[in-house]
């Protein structure tokens, strides 16, 4: 008997909302504190100006899904839910009383992520397994990560900047990521290094080949990895940029609202080059290779 009420799946709409309703309070109470978090310290800076959008666009992704999961999912293994969500709500005690914020967030996700395998079983949530992929790119990057990361992208973007603006014949010189044009010393931050546009550049892209272009994986691979090369570029041009409006109109204006803006307009043409690639050259690159099949 117990058996047989196991392998039933959960109920879906309203009854399975007030069936779930521990569940869902206990995620609450957990993760509106978290959210709180997020939004005074990591989605306030550039590195995370995405995340908002992600958790919106990833929550609606997987209420699109919900019916499906509950008519298809079955109960998980409890062997496998309890020492996850154990772990998980560890990580999340362990950073919120630390002040670790990376940590904290990954816990609740961890534990968010035990909740719904156990009410819906590894092969439900498997089907379901983009909005719960693209759901994580709201979580804020340890700070380990973002160091080494930044590290090398903004040696290379302040090489490439430099050789942009030295045929100019602007007096500029480069010592690591620390530039002299003029008077006037740059020295290229981690919002200039290009991991701001390319994580939120991966988590748009994504949902865009996701929501709109419904391609195989190939083609979702031959989009995803160009986003490097692009972010990259738009980081670039970002720094060209603000070197010229340094040089010729003063550091007020280029570490002013210009700064900013021009960071915004880089971004928005970035996705603006993601878009072009897809209904152009990519689209057009693969169609071909169908026709020869």
């Amino acid at each position: 008997m117990a058996a047989l009420q196991d392998s039933q799946p959960p109920i879906a709409g309203l009854s399975g909302m007030v069936r779930y309703s521990p569940v869902i309070l206990a995620l609450l109470v957990l993760g509106i504190p978290t959210l709180i978090r997020l939004g005074e310290q990591s989605w306030t800076k550039e590195i995370g100006a995405h995340g908002p959008i992600v958790l919106m666009t990833g929550a609606w992704l997987l209420s699109r899904r919900w019916d499906a999961m509950c008519e298809e999912g079955r109960r998980g293994d409890l062997r496998i839910t309890i020492p996850v969500s154990a772990f998980s709500l560890a990580a999340y005690v362990f950073g919120r009383a630390y002040d670790f914020l990376s940590i904290e967030a990954g816990g609740f996700y961890g534990f968010a992520l035990a909740l719904l395998y156990d009410r819906f079983g590894l092969r439900t949530l498997m089907r379901s397994w983009f909005p719960l992929f693209y759901l994580a790119f709201a979580l804020p990057i340890p700070g380990w990560i973002l160091d080494r990361v930044t590290a090398p992208l903004k040696l290379l973007v302040s090489y490439l900047a430099t050789a942009v603006v030295d045929p100019l014949g602007l007096p500029i010189i480069r010592e690591g990521v620390t530039m002299t044009v003029g008077p006037y010393q740059l020295l290229v931050e981690d919002a200039c290094s290009g991991l701001n546009s390319l994580v939120g550049l991966i988590a748009v892209t994504l949902f865009y080949v996701y929501l709109l272009r419904g391609a195989g994986w190939r083609y979702s691979l031959f989009l995803t990895a160009l986003i490097v090369p692009v972010a990259i570029l738009a980081n670039v041009l970002r720094i060209v940029t603000l070197i010229l409006l340094t040089y010729f109109m003063g550091d007020s204006v280029g570490q002013g609202f210009l700064h900013i803006t021009a960071g915004l307009f880089l971004f928005g043409l970035s996705l603006g080059l993601m878009f072009l690639i897809d209904n152009g050259i990519g689209r057009f690159a693969f169609r071909e290779r169908a026709v020869v099949r």
